[in-house]
């Protein structure tokens, strides 16, 4: 059996070497068919809010599952008595100018994600990274607060419904009109499930840095 494997091995060795991959001839560049598509400059944002949207659904729910996981694996464990942070003012000061720039660079992927490389995912990372700088530098008990104060928990979970009902709706054929190509208005529906892509992203990881910080410390 195993000189099955091995020939086969060889086999696929000279297919990769000397024989080429059969290409569809497109009257335009694969790019320029998601664009012409999707009606957005950005094709990867076309294509995962459209071309390949189931894709996207479940990384959303995956990434909703992980957040809940990390909650009930770690709701037994005792929480870490003391949470060391940065104490200095220059580790302080630079920590929360990076937390600004983290800050906006997010809100421009998730304006602008439609039109220029990013997108929501990226944008919720750089979210995710403004509020793990914060928490450098507050107490765990301030960011638990605010977190609780402004049902952050429950806005995240309203954003993965959002996103799901117009996924569905797009799916089904339901989609806005694209309007002018470039614009900040166009896409139809894109931008809109970009930012909530964001949104989501940005309030999990809050909540994993959190559930990190109040059971495992911070350094």
């Amino acid at each position: 059996m195993k000189w099955v494997y091995i020939v086969a091995g060889i086999a696929f060795y000279i297919k990769m070497l000397f024989l080429s991959n059969p290409a569809p001839s497109l009257p335009d560049s694969i790019v320029a068919t998601i664009v012409k598509d999707t009606g957005v400059p950005n094709a990867v944002s076309g294509i995962i809010f459209r071309n390949r949207l189931y894709d996207t659904i479940f990384e959303v729910i995956v990434f909703t599952i992980a957040i809940m996981g990390a909650k009930f694996l770690l709701a037994n464990e005792r929480p870490s008595s003391q949470v060391h942070q940065f104490t200095d003012q220059s580790s302080m000061i630079l920590a929360r100018l990076g937390a600004t720039i983290a800050a906006l660079v997010g809100i421009e992927l998730a304006i602008r994600g439609h039109l220029s490389p990013g997108g929501g995912f990226a944008a919720g990372v750089a979210g995710g990274t403004a509020i793990g700088l914060i928490a450098m530098t507050s107490s765990p008990e301030w960011m638990e607060r605010i977190y609780q104060q402004w049902h952050t928990a429950t806005w995240e979970k309203v954003s993965v419904v959002v996103f799901i009902l117009l996924a569905v709706m797009t799916l089904a054929g339901i989609e806005l009109p694209y309007g002018e190509l470039g614009t900040l208005f166009s896409g139809g529906i894109i931008p809109i499930l970009n930012i909530l892509v964001a949104i989501k992203v940005a309030l999990g990881s809050w909540a994993a840095v959190l559930i990190f910080i109040r059971y495992r410390g911070l350094l």
